[in-house]
């Protein structure tokens, strides 16, 4: 059986930041809690050369950046290859600049006053696709995805009868829970189903949905109310 060590070790993480020393902290703190640092950028134009060179599981990126801000970076290497996971790791706690880092494609959003063992929980989570956020912003964002969910009128154009993919009962139930906000170990517990199938289900949906990332699969799930059910 594998340890966590061992798991970690084939989690590629990439460092994104500005500032030399906390970026070469940042790094030093992953490698040697067994992450693979394959690569660091000090600007917005590098990270995403490098990005594609380096070809990271989980992006470690600041929004503050030259040459490129963050959230062009996150928008241009997710629409690049969906399944990279970006983890925010930012001083601002500006609401403004969470939703737009999320809606940028970032899978979660964590402050930069957060402890080591904080960030380092949260590169693991995120490398499995779980949103991972500040405590505080989780609820400021499924807030913002109801606010849209509600904007749009549902019957305008009625395109989504025709092609509405069939979901399975279990599928439909994972999805449910994802749009409650429940991690997928919490998922697990919940119905009583290993880690790994809950990931399956969650990929499985994706590729029905022809969606790209957890965000967008909650933004879906919500749209039809199924955070409510």
């Amino acid at each position: 059986m594998s340890t966590a060590s061992e798991q970690q070790q084939q989690i590629r993480v990439m460092v994104v930041d500005d500032h030399p020393m906390w970026r070469d902290a940042v790094a030093r703190d992953l490698a040697e809690n067994g992450f693979d640092v394959v690569a660091t950028a000090g600007d917005g134009e590098q990270a995403v050369r490098r990005a594609h060179a380096a070809a990271p599981d989980v992006l470690v990126l600041d929004l503050n950046l030259p040459a490129k801000p963050g959230v062009q970076v996150c928008k241009e290497l997710v629409g690049a290859d969906p399944k990279l996971r970006v983890l925010v790791l930012s001083a601002s706690g500006e609401h403004a600049d969470v939703l737009e880092a999320v809606k940028s494609g970032a899978t979660g959003y964590l402050l930069k006053s957060a402890s080591t063992e904080e960030l380092l929980d949260a590169v693991r989570r995120t490398a499995v696709g779980d949103p991972v956020f500040t405590p505080g912003l989780a609820g400021l964002v499924l807030g913002e995805y109801r606010r849209l969910a509600s904007e749009p009128a549902p019957a305008e154009g009625g395109r989504d009868e025709p092609k509405a993919p069939q979901l399975t009962e279990r599928e439909t139930e994972v999805l449910r829970l994802v749009a409650k906000g429940l991690s997928y170990k919490q998922i697990a517990e919940r119905l009583v189903i290993s880690h790994r199938t809950v990931q399956n289900h969650v990929q499985n949906t994706l590729g029905k949905l022809q969606l790209h990332n957890r965000v967008e699969l909650v933004r879906y799930a919500i749209e039809r109310g199924l955070d409510d059910a």
